[in-house]
């Protein structure tokens, strides 16, 4: 089950790296340029996503104190689900703008 966690970290700190580059200079993946006229609404959504998936995996290594499970899978529930609406929104906004 670690490397699962661990393996979560990763992407997370992938999509960190990707949000971080999407809100200073604009760039988004290839893929998902097309669709995306909003960058920025777009990288506070991958960052708050990271931040949700580095969060859990912080919390399964003990390298920070963990709340209770509650606290924990309403708080990253939170986030990720916050960082898929901002990215969802930037779609939406795009597509709206296209029509």
């Amino acid at each position: 089950m670690a490397w699962l966690a661990g393996f979560g970290m990763v992407l997370g700190l992938l999509a960190i790296a990707l949000g971080t580059a999407s809100i200073r200079t604009g760039w988004t993946l290839p893929w998902v340029r097309r669709r995306v006229t909003r960058p920025r609404i777009h990288g506070l959504g991958a960052l708050l996503v990271g931040a949700s998936c580095v969060v859990q995996g912080l919390f399964y290594f003990r390298i920070v104190p963990s709340p209770s499970w509650e606290v924990r899978f309403f708080a990253t529930n939170a986030l990720t689900f916050s960082g898929l609406i901002l990215i969802g929104a930037a779609h939406v906004l795009a597509t709206r703008r296209r029509s």
